[in-house]
This record gives structure tokens, sequence and C-alpha cells, in this order.
């Protein structure tokens, strides 16, 4: 069991990076500032979780697991507040969402009577 535990560190570290990447682009690709906050906010704090599930696997219980427990408690508490008041922002500055609102088009259907 101790020869395994380094290659499921090593794959933790690996899945989280790749999510990390895939959050990264999500930040270049997509149109809007509302979307960009979705993709940081959620892949960003999956990888960093895995990163660092990772490491505390790799190093044992010693003060390293300890230090990497509140770096990611830290993390899971700051990522949604900066994301929520980046958005905040955005918003009183009437920053426009790019692409189909799918809640305005079910509100006039169903004001059209053509609805649910």
């Amino acid at each position: 069991m101790e020869n395994i535990i380094p290659y499921i560190a090593l794959a933790l570290v690996g899945l989280g990076s790749v999510l990390i990447i895939i959050g990264t682009i999500g930040l270049v690709r997509l149109p809007d500032v509302y979307s960009r906050i979705h993709a940081s906010g959620v892949v960003d704090t999956g990888g960093a979780a895995l990163i660092l599930l990772g490491l505390c696997l790799y190093s044992g219980w010693n003060l390293v697991t300890i230090k990497l427990i509140v770096i990611g408690v830290f993390l899971f508490f700051t990522s949604p507040i900066s994301g929520h008041a980046i958005a905040q922002v955005a918003h009183s500055q009437k920053v426009d969402f790019q692409g189909e609102d799918e809640t305005k088009s079910k509100s006039d259907q169903t004001s059209d009577g053509e609805g649910a």
C-alpha cells in the first residue's frame, strides 16, 4: 500500500492541473465576464482541491499536511467570494451578457400563450 500512494498523489495532481488548464482556456475563450467567472470559480477551485489532496497524500500526516489544509480552506472561502464580488461589480457597471438569454425567451413564450 505504501508504494501506490505516490502514484495516486501524482494522478490527483495531474488531474487537478488538467482542470486548471481547462479553466484557463475557459477564461480566454468564453465571451463575457459572467461566463469567465463561472469557469474560473468552479473549475479552478476543483483543480486546486485535487492538487492539494494529492500533495497531502504525498507528504503524509505532518505539519506540511496541516498547512495544505489551511491553504485549501482559504481557497474555498476566497474563490467564491472574489467571484461574487467581480460579478456584483460587473452587474453594477451594467456589463451586458453576451449570448442568448434563455429566461427572457421563456417568459416571452409564456406571455404570448404559446409556452407551458
